[in-house]
């Protein structure tokens, strides 16, 4: 995978490392935003990974887009440490019934029962693959094959704080109560927005999590 380093706005460059949500490609988006980090490149202020891409936001006033562009070229980013160093979270939930009032549906459209929902559910171990939307919101993925069901075709509103939700491959944890698209199939108390905190975030990009029930 050859990087592709697009200028974005006055101070910001785009390291683009693929196309699709793929685990080695976020393994070498995690990797270069680690090395980055031990690099101390003069001028950087913050990187924000995504799926495929990061962004890498400088100060104008210290470097330029040129700059930054050819000390990134002179990285290797080092997926292997950023594997072996991400860590695993455990995430105690509850499903069905009140906790996850989309299990049912989720079961009818996947020709499952609601038990082999939640088996499938807490098979794999999930990648957290970037955060985004809102705070603390972090996308995990895979899910399951067998579990992949796309988007409600309207939102619906009423869900709380730490419901379990899926959509195609991907798997989530809201922090705040708010309307979604998405299939609510569980709930967990795991705090994953601590704003009072110093490190207001549990689950960071590079980051591994098993579902476990309760």
């Amino acid at each position: 995978m050859t990087p592709v380093y697009r200028p974005v706005g006055e101070a910001a460059v785009l390291v683009e490392i693929g196309e699709t949500i793929d685990r080695t490609i976020s393994a070498t988006v995690i990797g270069l935003d680690r090395t980055i980090a031990s690099a101390k490149i003069a001028g950087v202020v913050e990187t924000v990974p995504a799926y495929a891409s990061l962004l890498v936001v400088f100060d104008p006033d210290a470097t330029d887009h040129a700059g930054v562009i050819a000390a990134l070229e002179a990285l290797r980013p080092d997926a292997h440490r950023a594997a072996n160093t991400s860590a695993v979270h455990r995430i105690d939930a509850s499903y069905g019934r009140k906790h996850g009032p989309d299990i049912d549906a989720v079961a009818d459209a996947t020709g499952m029962s609601a038990a082999d929902v939640i088996a499938a559910h807490q098979s794999v171990e999930y990648r957290v693959y970037m955060g985004g939307f809102a705070p603390g919101y972090a996308y995990l993925g895979d899910v399951p094959d067998v579990l992949r069901v796309p988007r409600k075709t309207m939102p619906q509103s009423g869900h709380p704080a730490g419901s379990i939700i899926i959509a195609g491959g991907q798997c989530l944890i809201t922090t705040l109560p708010m309307p979604t698209g998405w299939w609510v199939i569980g709930h967990t108390d795991a705090c994953l927005f601590a704003p009072e905190s110093d490190r207001p975030f549990l689950l960071q990009p590079g980051d591994r999590v098993r579902f476990t029930p309760i």
